[in-house]
């Protein structure tokens, strides 16, 4: 699918009334509905601090923990609260800790050994591509 502009959108939905609507204010409202979908899951080895401070892995229930140098696993989820399922699932694959998770955006970050991380990612993702028929991306490792 290409991008189209603005202009090309409007004419597009409206056709015919494209002409008396120009000049006028309008609103558009974008929404997504969620479907059963694994959107992203990534590996990825840090190598300055400031990310895992960024991502608050050092504050909350994990205050004083100090994860610089693992491994940082980010799942993302519609519908949302599929990440509490996927939680359990990471682990019970690997030597993993939860960093983050959100039922109310679908986000769960994770964070261990590069091996632990990566077998928790791709197994969360696996379970939910041949379990529950999610829609589901690559893994990516970085």
């Amino acid at each position: 699918m290409s991008e189209i502009s603005s202009k090309e959108l409007l004419e597009e939905l409206f056709h015919d009334s494209y002409e008396n609507l120009k000049g006028r204010t309008l609103r558009m409202t974008r929404l997504r509905i969620p479907g059963k979908e694994v959107c992203l899951a990534h590996v990825l080895t840090p190598i300055d601090d400031s990310i895992y401070k960024n991502l608050g892995l050092h504050i909350g229930v994990h205050e004083g923990e100090d994860h610089s140098g693992e491994a940082i696993g980010l799942i993302r989820f519609t519908p949302w609260e599929a990440v509490v399922v996927a939680a359990d699932i990471a682990m019970k694959s690997a030597d993993i800790e939860i960093g983050f998770m959100d039922r109310f955006c679908g986000s769960l970050i994770i964070t261990g050994r590069l091996e632990q991380v990566r077998t928790a990612v791709e197994d969360t993702v696996s379970y939910f591509k041949n379990e529950t028929g999610f829609r589901t991306c690559e893994v990516h490792v970085s």
